[in-house]
């Protein structure tokens, strides 16, 4: 059973996904905030068990990105359609991950290599995808007024999207020839 709890942590962050959809729609955003970092923590510990004790296999290597995309899709989602942040920034974020995902199909298609590497540029993206949500969350679960620091995370979302997209295009491009 323990060799099995990495992937336990991931199939749990994945349930709790609608979760967090639910409580953003009924705009319980001190209920949402703690089970997004609930979320984040079982991130940060299933990585860490499969790798202190060798327990990563194919599995977990596959649904943990999912688990994360999903988690992080969902409520960008449910952050657009309240309005909490701007839709554009949304769709921005959206398009980037499908880009690059449709940049590695692209590649596996054309049988060419998809060794895609995470760059550094692309896991500061995530650190302030991530930083937005528990930000806007605080925000408007009134604890603090955080209009300026909101403003400029989506600033930084927005830079790191765009030029790790940019970055992940290259990558692909180069491995096309």
């Amino acid at each position: 059973m323990f060799s099995q709890l990495p992937n336990l942590l991931t199939l749990s962050r994945i349930v709790m996904v609608p979760v967090v959809v639910v409580l953003l729609n009924a705009q319980e955003y001190s209920y949402a905030l703690l089970i997004f970092t609930l979320a984040g923590v079982t991130d940060g510990l299933d990585g860490w068990i499969a790798k202190k004790y060798q327990l990563e296999s194919a599995l977990g290597a596959m649904l943990d990105p999912i688990a994360d995309k999903l988690l992080l899709a969902s409520t960008y989602t449910m952050l657009a359609v309240l309005g909490d942040i701007p839709f554009w920034l949304l769709v921005l974020v959206i398009f980037r991950d499908l880009l690059i995902v449709g940049g590695y199909w692209v590649l596996v298609a054309m049988d060419k290599k998809a060794d895609i590497q995470p760059i550094f540029v692309s896991k500061l993206n995530t650190f302030f995808q991530i930083l937005l949500v528990v930000l806007v969350l605080v925000h408007q679960s009134g604890w603090l007024t955080l209009d300026f620091l909101v403003s400029a995370t989506i600033a930084m979302v927005v830079l790191t999207s765009i030029s790790s997209g940019i970055c992940y295009v290259r990558v692909g491009m180069r491995q096309l020839e």
